[in-house]
């Protein structure tokens, strides 16, 4: 059965929430719409034009609400909730109340109709979300044909490393699905060198699992890693009996084990290797581990792994006030961490309102979805997790957060002993090029 839509007013003080799934809410908001009208709404909001600033600004959201990537897209429509109350708060975008309009993302072609619906029906000025790429790779040509402003929060136009979408009008897509994998790889070979040899995998059994794989060996091979690949394993979407996999991996005895794995079968994996010894003296890289943080237990999760937490790192020392802000409410609210899809929310949403709002003051009047989507490349915000942009080819740029795991701190799952960052433009290959020649000739800094 398909999850009935949710319209979801979100305002600032927060009495509605995107986990109402088949209610509209706007009535219990009324109070609270009354009031922010009563603060400024028709008088002109951050010195824009006062012009249909009654009308809401309803921009749609698409992410998984069920299934494996749940409780991402449950941490990115947090993101966006706490995201557009803070905008709702300050005025709007262009002195107009943002009005969320929420949709599962499940199979491409069941996301593709209820992108349309929003479109069509629910009349979204923007889409915004995706975490899959495998949706976001479908839906894009359906999205730029649309011509509705889509900002995808973790979606990419690559088919396997290529991108197939060169010079798009109307859709924005993340970081490379790569970017992650490179910087552990050249935090394996700073921080691993000399210490192993013998190495096997652990992946995703699609084009992600098997590209971060290349990709590790590729850096290996570039820096004169001496390696031998003992064991490859591949597990489907969703499996979450990875036995045979583990007894495959403890046979082969490999020194060092990389894994991409991304979803619940992450710490199923870490459990049941724990279980039957693997961990003892074996080196992990984890790429995407912040994407199952709080469920990486210590009981079974060694100290000194890789550990990628992508666009943000909740408990970063360095962290913007903005950031510290978030984590609270989150941690107040839902007594759990957030993850790096609440800062993808938070870029998309911010870059929409920074492209909104460049070509609002241009023109000096509201902007059509063509001029805004020509606003977007090149704006730079401060998003959540650190500096970001949108490239002209529409691709964005953001910081990235690695480091070592230890256990030795006051949560019952592994932190960073010592943040490392970089931005992604070390990290992805520039526009237009070849992801193999440009990893083969990129002159990286470890």
């Amino acid at each position: 059965m398909k999850k009935p839509e949710s319209s979801v007013d979100v305002t600032p003080d927060n009495t509605s929430s995107t986990q109402v799934s088949s209610v509209h809410v706007s009535s219990i908001q009324r109070r609270t719409v009354l009031k922010a009208a009563g603060a400024g709404i028709a008088t002109g909001l951050l010195g824009m034009p006062a012009f249909a600033q009654n009308k809401p600004l309803r921009v749609g959201i698409i992410a998984p609400r069920g299934g494996v990537a749940g409780t991402i897209g449950e941490c990115g429509l947090r993101g966006v909730e706490w995201t557009t109350a803070r905008i709702n708060a300050a005025g709007g975008i262009g002195g107009r109340k943002v009005e969320l309009v929420i949709q599962e993302e499940t199979s491409p072609k069941d996301t593709i109709d209820r992108f349309r619906k929003l479109v069509l029906q629910e009349k979204v000025d923007c889409v915004q979300g995706i975490v899959s790429s495998g949706v976001s790779l479908a839906l894009a040509p359906a999205a730029e044909d649309s011509r509705t402003p889509t900002i995808f929060w973790d979606g990419t136009t690559q088919d396997g490393v290529k991108e197939t979408m060169p010079k798009p009008k109307y859709v924005f897509r993340s970081t490379d699905n790569e970017c992650e994998a490179v910087m552990a790889s050249l935090l394996a070979i700073k921080h691993f060198k000399g210490k192993f040899k013998r190495i096997a995998c652990v992946n995703p059994d699609y084009s992600y699992g098997r590209n971060t794989w290349t990709a590790f060996q590729a850096l290996l091979k570039k820096y004169g890693i001496e390696h031998e690949v003992v064991s490859e394993q591949w597990s489907k979407i969703g499996n979450l009996d990875l036995t045979s996999n583990v007894a495959a991996l403890k046979a082969a005895k490999p020194d060092l084990i990389f894994s991409s794995l991304l979803f619940a079968d992450l710490p199923v994996f870490m459990k049941q290797a724990h279980n039957a010894g693997l961990t003892e003296g074996t080196r992990f890289v984890l790429p995407a581990a912040g994407w199952q943080h709080t469920a990486m237990k210590k009981e079974f999760t060694p100290e000194g792994i890789v550990w990628g937490h992508n666009t943000m790192y909740f408990d970063d020392p360095k962290a913007s006030a903005t950031q510290k802000e978030f984590v609270k409410w989150y941690a107040d609210k839902y007594k759990d961490y957030p993850h790096w899809e609440a800062d993808r929310a938070y870029f998309s949403m911010m870059v929409y309102k920074a492209g909104v709002e460049k070509a609002l003051a241009a023109k000096k009047a509201w902007p059509t979805p063509e001029e805004i989507c020509a606003a977007i490349p090149g704006v730079q915000i401060e998003s959540l997790g650190g500096k970001g942009a949108m490239r002209a080819d529409h691709i964005a740029n953001q910081t990235f957060h690695q480091g070592l795991s230890t256990n030795k701190n006051n949560y019952d799952f592994p932190t960073l002993a010592s943040v490392e960052t970089m931005y992604s433009d070390q990290l992805q290959k520039p526009t237009g090029a070849d992801f193999w020649e440009w990893l083969n000739t990129a002159n990286f800094k470890i």
